[in-house]
């Protein structure tokens, strides 16, 4: 007898507003290896969810979301993750989302999603160290928009590279 597999695990991103997701699009295509690039920018919140649990992350974000409204995100300039380069991003309120979320799903995260966020944009990542120190350069001095709108939670099925959408779950208060 044949066993069924798991579902694909999920991920959390934070949706931001239309201006500066076009904008991070713009740095990650520019800037990441193309044979790697299978998803769009984006800011994790949690990288690998169990994929049986789709239904109470989805009431979990929304409980949380509903209690949020849209608010403003700093990026605090551009940073070296060795093999690559990120854009930091701070706002307290998104700590407080993601703390949140974090204690709800405490039993089923893994060693990285149990940790505190460091908010951040991958523009790049997999390069050699010296063309991520060139795009570091290349990136402070052009960093993109310096703040963005977060809008809500989007949840995503990680299916071995690329990513397919599963909800996007709003702020709304």
């Amino acid at each position: 007898m044949r066993r069924a597999s798991a579902p694909e695990p999920l991920v959390v991103t934070l949706a931001v507003d239309e201006r500066a997701q076009a904008a991070w699009n713009t740095l990650r295509r520019r800037w990441f290896p193309p044979d790697r690039l299978h998803v769009d920018a984006h800011l994790t919140l949690f990288h690998a969810l169990p994929g049986e649990h789709l239904a109470a992350v989805l009431a979990d974000s929304a409980e949380v979301a509903d209690g949020v409204s849209p608010f403003t995100l700093t990026v605090a300039g551009a940073r070296s993750l060795g093999r690559g380069v990120a854009l930091d991003v701070v706002s307290p309120l998104l700590l407080g989302v993601h703390a949140a979320l974090r204690t709800r799903w405490s039993a089923w995260l893994t060693a990285q999603d149990a940790q505190p966020l460091k908010p951040h944009v991958t523009v790049q990542n997999k390069v050699t160290p010296e063309t991520a120190a060139e795009t570091l350069e290349a990136v402070r001095r052009d960093p993109g928009p310096r703040t963005a709108t977060a809008t809500g939670l989007t949840v995503w099925r990680y299916v071995g590279g690329p990513w397919t959408f599963a909800a996007a779950v709003p702020f709304t208060a």
